[in-house]
């Protein structure tokens, strides 16, 4: 929203959604491996990069039927704010000690406060959504107790 890059991303998925035939894990296997991951406190993002790159899981959610993020909130490994939330939230919290340190920093003052604003979207839609509290609301400091757990 408030870069230069009009909208362009990264690479794409491929298009073909079906177990591929030379993956050795079963459906099974890999819910264990999501849960064994989960317990270590590895957000879910980083699950399937993990499944991606050393147990050369391609796309798990194609191999189990549902995300990561489901098997995650049914075994009670998902983390009580939304993993983008919280991101944002770190993110926030390493410019707010920036400025701290470096208060004439003007472009980062402004970034800081896109990121707040993102935040409050995103709190907006999560209140919406029943995900977060109806009176949970930001806080920098409160923020950076949220971060430090």
């Amino acid at each position: 929203m408030y870069s230069r890059h009009k909208g362009s991303h990264g690479s794409k998925r491929f298009p073909i959604k079906r177990t591929p035939k030379w993956t050795k894990y079963t459906r099974e296997d890999i819910i264990k491996i999501i849960i064994d991951l989960a317990k270590e406190k590895n957000s879910s993002a980083k699950i399937g990069a993990i499944l991606r790159d050393t147990h050369g899981i391609p796309d798990a959610k194609v191999m189990i039927g549902r995300p990561i993020s489901k098997i995650m909130k049914e075994n009670d490994l998902y983390p009580k704010l939304p993993e983008d939330m919280m991101n944002l939230l770190r993110k926030a919290v390493e410019l707010y000690d920036h400025l701290k340190r470096h208060r004439k920093d003007n472009h980062s003052l402004r970034s800081l406060q896109n990121l707040e604003s993102k935040i409050r979207r995103l709190s907006k839609y999560y209140k919406r959504e029943k995900v977060l509290p109806q009176n949970w609301k930001y806080v920098p400091e409160e923020a950076k107790l949220i971060v430090q757990k």
